[in-house]
């Protein structure tokens, strides 16, 4: 690889001290569009419980809708659409609204889903819509932001993750005790169709508005598929993030399903109060770490590079053990407390881990980079992280019955050692392999 990746022309230069509002009014649409892809995309777990009843399914199968039934399809087209997204001639504004109407269209039609199957086909869709989003928005944000600002920025957009999770557990939980999981379904599903215009019409693609003066300089060529895979996979740093994040998301997708259940079975909460409480600790405890994360990476950074992950690799081990006594309570109140500080914890390593991504690789590779991380997050993570959860649950439950959700959450926290391991171990690379641009 090359050790120092010139900025593309029209783009943020390093020498640029400010963020431009035109910059920051695309940060706030794109969280806005995150919130909207995270609040579709989890609503499913505040809703498990009462279409489990209604539709007569297992856990098994409950884990299948929220995890493989979304995540393969969003994970297999995420990188060539990814690819199509790093082209000079690709309008990413254009993709992600498309995107953005694509998935918000399918979570209503699942409101009219009658069956297993039916609701199958529908999930399968939002996450086929969802696969254009993240890479080029975290090409659109690395290509706009100083290298100094990028994981503050990419951690801004990754406040989607927690804010859209606290909004569908508030809003899935009241409605559906209102008026059912249909109705919540549809709900979340219409106002996206209309975000998607704000999108085309407000935000604008910076390759195509660059300044005058560089519009004779020629853009970088996008890198041939082969030669960028090897690029991004020459990174040591890369694999060990990737292995991080990608546990962290098994875990993460795992516990936010089947958590809400425990809380539901094992503490006798109906689907609002589990959702309000949970809210506290997904929502609110992750609004903040993922602001921690960004933050402290970009001040510490500064001093030593390696302190980009420090706060992701220590606190994951800090949480592991705070989480596995917080599953062990039987009052459920001191219960979401302990869930609290662990949750902030994991949640730090979002703005760090893409930055360092999008620092590893030249600009040609950004999205894919990105779409690779999302790949193993989301196969590994969503696909396997609720299903396998839910599978193991269904093999205690003839030895502990309504009570085996917390003996599979007992496990997950313990899990958590080993992303706060992989961090460490590229904290340690990133002097030598992250790029200046």
């Amino acid at each position: 690889m090359t050790d120092k990746a010139a900025p593309a022309p029209g783009i943020a230069s390093p020498s640029a001290t400010s963020v431009s509002a035109q910059t920051r009014t695309m940060l706030w649409i794109l969280l806005i569009v995150y919130i909207f892809n995270f609040l579709d995309r989890q609503i499913v777990n505040i809703l498990a419980e009462p279409i489990k009843a209604d539709l007569g399914l297992s856990d098994t199968q409950l884990g299948l809708l929220a995890g493989p039934a979304f995540a393969v399809f969003y994970a297999l087209l995420g990188i060539p659409i990814a690819r199509y997204a790093d082209r000079e001639g690709t309008n990413r504004v254009r993709l992600i609204a498309l995107a953005l109407a694509i998935w918000s269209a399918m979570t209503a039609v699942c409101g009219l889903a009658q069956n297993f199957v039916q609701l199958l086909l529908a999930r399968i869709g939002v996450g086929v819509g969802e696969a254009g989003c993240t890479p080029a928005a975290h090409s659109l944000i690395s290509d706009s932001v100083v290298p100094e600002k990028r994981s503050s920025a990419i951690a801004f957009y990754g406040l989607g993750v927690p804010i859209g999770s606290l909004l569908g557990l508030i809003l899935g939980g009241i409605v559906n005790d209102l008026y059912g999981w249909r109705i919540a379904l549809m709900l979340v599903g219409a106002p996206g169709m209309l975000l998607a215009l704000v999108v085309l019409f407000v935000m604008r693609e910076p390759r195509h508005h660059r300044p005058v003066e560089t519009t004779a300089t020629a853009a970088p060529a996008q890198l041939p598929a082969r030669q960028a895979m090897r690029e991004i996979f020459s990174s040591r740093a890369f694999l060990y993030i990737l292995i991080a994040a990608s546990v962290t998301a098994f875990l993460g997708y795992g516990k936010a399903l089947w958590t809400i259940s425990f809380f539901i079975r094992s503490h006798g909460l109906s689907t609002t109060e589990a959702g309000l409480s949970m809210a506290v600790v997904l929502g609110l405890a992750g609004v903040f770490g993922t602001w921690l994360g960004g933050k402290c990476a970009d001040i510490f950074g500064k001093r030593d590079k390696r302190h980009i992950l420090t706060l992701p690799a220590y606190g994951m081990a800090v949480g592991a053990p705070i989480l596995f006594l917080g599953y062990q309570m039987d009052d459920w109140r001191v219960a979401v407390a302990l869930l609290i500080v662990p949750t902030i914890l994991n949640s730090a390593y979002y703005g760090p881990a893409y930055a360092c991504v999008q620092g590893l690789v030249r600009p040609q590779a950004r999205a894919v980079a990105a779409s690779i991380m999302l790949f193993g997050q989301n196969l590994i993570g969503l696909g396997f992280g609720p299903f396998l959860f839910g599978v193991l649950s269904d093999a205690l439950a003839p030895a502990y019955g309504e009570e085996s959700v917390r003996y599979v959450l007992y496990g997950a926290a313990w899990l958590g050692l080993i992303p706060a391991f992989f961090f460490w171990r590229a904290s340690l690379r990133l002097g030598r392999e992250l790029k200046s641009g």
